[in-house]
């Protein structure tokens, strides 16, 4: 069932015929949109980061094998944006969501937004644009201080510090996580994310089939859910704001 909407009253009923309670928990997952609101460019923007760098050249292991140094400069580039912009009122309500709610938040996104505005629960599914990690042992992580990751920077074993983020064609280690997640999952809100990514994208598919699915998007977007689905025909912020109070009536 797919189901277009844009009212609180319409929202209540759709999650009152699928039966919805808080009893079970609830999954924002969040993609690039999530974070639009606050200034960071998405994946497809024009004149955004990335159309300026063809992905091969800067987020593949094949990339990091071929130039080092470019590599590290793009990714320099994109948190130190980061750092100049503050989360946004959706990131707020979210925040506020957790409180209210067992909420947890699955996100594609590499920034600290979510973290910033107050959630505790975030998975990073595609892992952190402010840590780095040992190119030689995964399991080294690091803060990075500051917005500079440099040739020469090494772990403890000695070897060259990379971005901790999970480049094209690399294995997704927290997807093992979020599909345990979905196990109690009450509801999936999807937030700022064209589901197109795989295997992140996956994630909606596969949470039970009594499960709904509110998508929050301004434009249209072709998804495929097990249960109920609903597309909230509006921004982050706005759809985030709607959904809280609506949430709020069910407890």
């Amino acid at each position: 069932m797919y189901i277009s909407e844009n009212s609180a009253e319409g929202l209540h009923n759709f999650l009152s015929k699928a039966q919805f309670t808080t009893s079970r928990s609830i999954i924002v997952f969040t993609g690039a949109g999530m974070s639009a609101e606050s200034g960071i460019s998405t994946f497809r923007d024009k004149g955004g980061l990335w159309e300026e760098h063809d992905i091969e050249e800067v987020a593949t292991p094949q990339a990091w094998s071929r130039d080092r140094e470019k590599v590290l400069d793009f990714y320099n580039m994109r948190r130190k944006q980061l750092l100049e912009v503050e989360p946004n009122k959706g990131h707020q309500i979210i925040a506020k969501m957790e409180k209210d709610f067992n909420l947890k938040v699955i996100t594609q996104n590499i920034d600290d937004l979510h973290e910033r505005a107050g959630s505790k629960k975030v998975l990073h599914l595609h892992g952190e644009l402010r840590k780095s990690r040992s190119s030689l042992d995964e399991n080294l992580i690091y803060p990075i201080e500051g917005s500079e990751l440099k040739i020469g920077d090494k772990c403890e074993k000695g070897s060259q510090l990379r971005p901790h983020v999970v480049w094209f064609g690399e294995m997704v280690p927290a997807m093992d996580e979020a599909i345990d997640q979905l196990e109690d999952c009450g509801l999936m809100i999807v937030v700022g994310s064209s589901l197109m990514v795989y295997p992140a994208a996956s994630l909606v598919q596969m949470v039970e089939t009594d499960c709904p699915v509110i998508v929050i998007d301004p434009d249209e977007v072709v998804a495929h859910a097990a249960g109920p689905l609903l597309h909230l025909a509006c921004g982050a912020s706005e759809g985030l704001e709607m959904l809280h109070s609506v949430l709020k009536s069910f407890w």
